[in-house]
């Protein structure tokens, strides 16, 4: 039996998703494939979203028309800002939200999409041609385990953790995917032979414990925010303000590492069973006891997996330790000491790549037509994974509809850097977004997502004419607020003098702008509102951009001019199949780099792990001497 499509997208996790609504949503006949239609979105790990940087993340996807942010305002349990005593660089949303309640709603999502088809089977083949002409295959389809054959112009690899997968627990395998939910076993074997590298991966998730066995009297209560701020910039925020659910904080303590480290050689970790490499930056709590001795407690959150259910999440305990010590362990902690687990922690181990392959379209270099989204590309989390999947899914869509792809680059967006950092490293563990790893930062705020990314979104044709409109109104105002402050003089005056002396600021020596006075550490745009007689009513969203554009002027000046230094290196671009052998003086390691990563541009080249600066001055040399970068740049003029 055979079908026709325009696009097959494989796995339907937070990945899968956002890929699948973006082909189907830019009018794409599109098949998201997945092992369970249970396991649509599901959260297997901690059920929340967002973090610090991670928050960036959700807000861009939502900026640039995903389905993440909608998703979990309509799901949370409990949303707090992070980082609020911090500046606005790193203030992060994050929501826990219910995960049955998570999935659902994603599922019910996808079920209405038009011009999407969810199907339930394993994908065991992909089926391509070769491609005389310059070397490379082209995939036209894949055949599912069941025998049927679905022809296509595109495919999106989303698979998650579920390739070749297997749990631990102990001594104890399983070869399942995560949650007991079946692995995807046979498709590994068609990877291999399109000649694709792949890596082994390992991640985990602690136990889950039944509520009513916990004494959370002995442990910190933690709430949400009064004031709920929506992820995504299409929620009314009035529609978030609800009653929250708490979480717990306890610690671990000298007896439970005791426990821990009496029991290493029955850890598949030190025991050498697990063959993947495991997140530095999420690491087990027998890593947290190994590598940080000093230290004599460790944080562990109680989360709730849902209000319909006594499930709780162990955060902070991740482990692949036997259920015995696992029971032993967790019953030291306060306030678990009677604890009863419904789900033991596992370690999941998995198929995945060396996203090195990838073009920052995420399109495999040496086999058109074949995007790749998610942990499957060597990330971990939900967040990171919604990110790339939204691209990896436009960009297939682009393919096939024949127009320019969607590349963001560090300067504009979390996801440029999550993006790049992934196709220019040499990733040999689950790569995490942390919001040191975006050097333009001050620019890349969650506040200001959509101001960055609604635009693109808009043209891409995933944004609507409503929400773009909404979006021009929105500068429109931040730009008259900010010019109004600015020229709004205030003399040395009574009145003014009094005020700012109740509020502990200097008084006057000579007349200022209102933009002057929110400048002072202080003062605010809100607590300036009895001597500015000219303000207006404006949207809190409005607000905000106001006051950061004003305080911190200087800083967000200084941040643009480095920008503009880092796109005149994206703009010498490099020459496709340029032969890095005929470059005299470039370093052996440095030519074996630019080789197997192939970048498009100097900048690119210059983030490469093994490519020296004395290298980059070399390229350069040799492509303006040969006439390369002249001929780029006059092309890239011209279109």
């Amino acid at each position: 039996m055979n079908e026709t499509v325009d696009i097959c997208v494989i796995g339907a996790g937070h990945a899968g998703c956002e890929a699948a609504l973006a082909c189907a949503r830019l009018g794409l006949e599109t098949v998201v494939f997945t092992v369970s239609v249970d396991s649509i979105a599901l959260m297997p790990c901690n059920p929340n979203i967002g973090g610090s940087s991670k928050g960036h993340l959700v807000r861009e996807v939502d900026a640039l028309g995903g389905e993440m942010g909608k998703n979990i305002d309509k799901t949370f349990i409990q949303s707090k800002m992070l980082n609020v005593s911090k500046g606005p660089a790193v203030h992060s949303l994050r929501a826990q939200a219910d995960k049955a309640d998570y999935s659902r709603e994603m599922r019910k999502v996808l079920e209405s999409q038009d011009h999407l088809t969810i199907k339930q089977a394993e994908v065991c083949e992909l089926l391509w041609e070769e491609l005389p002409e310059d070397g490379k295959k082209r995939v036209i389809g894949l055949k599912t385990f069941t025998g049927t054959s679905y022809f296509c112009k595109a495919v999106v690899l989303c698979t998650g953790t579920y390739l070749r997968a297997r749990c631990l627990c102990g001594e104890s395998i399983t070869y399942t995917g995560p949650n007991g939910l079946q692995a995807a076993n046979h498709l590994t074997a068609s990877l291999e032979k399109l000649g694709i590298e792949l890596r082994r991966f390992k991640t985990g998730t602690p136990a889950r414990m039944d509520g009513r066995s916990i004494d959370y009297t002995k442990m910190e209560e933690q709430f949400g925010d009064k004031r709920v701020i929506p992820f995504s910039f299409s929620t009314d925020p009035e529609s978030v303000q609800k009653d929250q659910v708490s979480c717990w904080l306890t610690y671990t303590n000298e007896n439970t590492h005791d426990i821990i480290r009496a029991n290493l050689d029955r850890s598949p970790i030190y025991a050498g069973i697990i063959e993947g490499t495991g997140p530095r930056y999420c690491p087990s709590i027998e890593d947290k006891v190994v590598k940080f001795p000093e230290k004599e407690r460790h944080q562990v959150f109680i989360e709730p997996e849902g209000i319909h259910t006594n499930e709780m999440y162990v955060g902070g305990m991740s482990s692949s330790m036997p259920e015995d010590v696992q029971i032993a362990m967790y019953r030291t902690v306060p306030g678990l000491e009677n604890c009863k687990i419904v789900k033991n922690a596992y370690a999941i181990e998995y198929d995945c790549i060396n996203a090195g392959q990838l073009y920052a379209t995420l399109e495999f270099k040496n086999i058109k037509g074949l995007f790749s989204g998610g942990q499957f590309n060597g990330s971990s989390g939900y967040e990171e994974a919604a990110g790339q999947g939204l691209v990896a899914g436009i960009n297939a869509a682009m393919s096939v509809l024949k127009r320019d792809p969607l590349i963001l680059d560090r300067s504009e967006s979390y996801i440029g850097v999550l993006i790049d950092d992934l196709v220019t490293k040499d990733n040999r563990e689950p790569y995490r977004m942390m919001t040191s790893r975006a050097e333009y930062r001050l620019l890349l705020r969650q506040d200001n997502a959509d101001l960055r990314l609604r635009k693109k979104g808009y043209e891409t044709g995933l944004v609507n004419e409503e929400q773009y409109q909404a979006l021009l109104e929105k500068e429109r105002l931040i730009q008259e607020e900010v010019s109004r402050l600015k020229n709004t003089f205030l003399g040395a005056n009574k009145k003014v003098q009094d005020f700012l002396s109740s509020l502990g600021s200097c008084p006057l020596k000579t007349a200022a702008s209102l933009a002057d006075l929110i400048c002072r550490p202080e003062l605010s745009y809100s607590s300036l509102s009895e001597i500015d007689e000219g303000r207006k009513p404006l949207p809190a969203s409005v607000i905000e951009q106001v006051e950061i554009e004003i305080k911190y002027a200087g800083y967000i000046a200084r941040q643009k001019r480095q920008v503009e230094q880092y796109k005149k290196m994206e703009k010498k671009k490099i020459p496709a199949g340029l032969d890095y052998d005929m470059v005299p003086s470039l370093r052996i390691e440095a030519r074996q780099k630019l080789k197997q990563f192939k970048p498009l541009s100097i900048g690119q080249a210059s983030r490469i792990s093994g490519v020296s600066p004395a290298d980059i001055s070399v390229l350069l040399v040799y492509l303006e001497h040969d006439g390369h970068i002249h001929r780029m740049e006059k092309s890239f003029e011209e279109l």
